[in-house]
């Protein structure tokens, strides 16, 4: 899965890596562990240009009954999204990148422990994982815009960590991905393959990233570098 994850590149280098076009945006500042039902920033594409917005973690789908069912669709398994009735119209109609630099997963050791492994680009650049979004109306009117990351199965280097990781992006799908008029789930297919692995770095952290409470540059840095 996918539960935890960092994004602490500026505003504008993120306008910039995403192509927004828009001129007034959300309050941002860096984070350094991202957590479900927090809200994340999201890129959705308007049929002209990319916009960026805040869409809570953690789907909850038109016609939930209550919005605490979103604390249970944190994660889509690709696989089977086009086939699920929580995801299968998302995956047609509303599909955003959720912008990141690296994400949380936990290793179980041979004692039993798990430890907590950040993920990166060996670049350090930004990328983007496959999310959907959905918005559900209250019985008062309200709305609550919502959204969940898309997994796969892991890549050689994830594979020891977890079984599963997050659908990444390579830049040149990402308009595919967010492209209105593409409807067929089978066309976003070939976007599930798990990404490059050669192209991809792991590193111990502090356990510290288990709380949600603890949100500092501290939490990105080697393990080894702590001791």
């Amino acid at each position: 899965m996918c539960g935890r994850y960092t994004l602490i590149l500026s505003l504008e280098e993120m306008m910039l890596r995403f192509m927004i076009g828009q001129t007034t945006v959300p309050f941002y500042q860096p984070k350094y562990n991202i957590a479900p039902g927090q809200l994340v920033m999201a890129v959705v594409n308007d049929g002209r240009t990319n916009r960026l917005g805040e869409l809570k973690w953690g789907l909850v789908p038109p016609w939930a009954d209550d919005p605490k069912i979103g604390s249970k669709m944190l994660n889509a398994r690709a696989e089977s999204a086009a086939d699920k009735p929580a995801f299968r119209d998302a995956l047609r109609r509303k599909r955003c990148l959720i912008p990141a630099d690296g994400f949380y997963e936990w290793q179980t050791q041979t004692d039993g422990s798990k430890q907590p492994i950040r993920i990166v680009l060996k670049n350090r650049k930004p990328f983007a994982m496959a999310g959907l979004y959905e918005t559900w109306f209250a019985p008062d009117g309200s709305k609550l815009n919502t959204c969940t990351v898309l997994t796969t199965t892991p890549n050689g280097l994830m594979a020891p960590i977890h079984n599963r990781m997050p659908v990444l992006l390579r830049p040149e799908d990402e308009a595919l991905w967010l492209d209105r008029t593409v409807h067929n789930p089978e066309r976003l297919q070939r976007l599930f393959e798990p990404f490059d692995e050669s192209l991809m770095e792991a590193y111990p952290v502090s356990a510290a990233v288990g709380s949600v409470r603890n949100d500092t540059p501290s939490l990105i840095e080697p393990l080894e570098t702590l001791r």
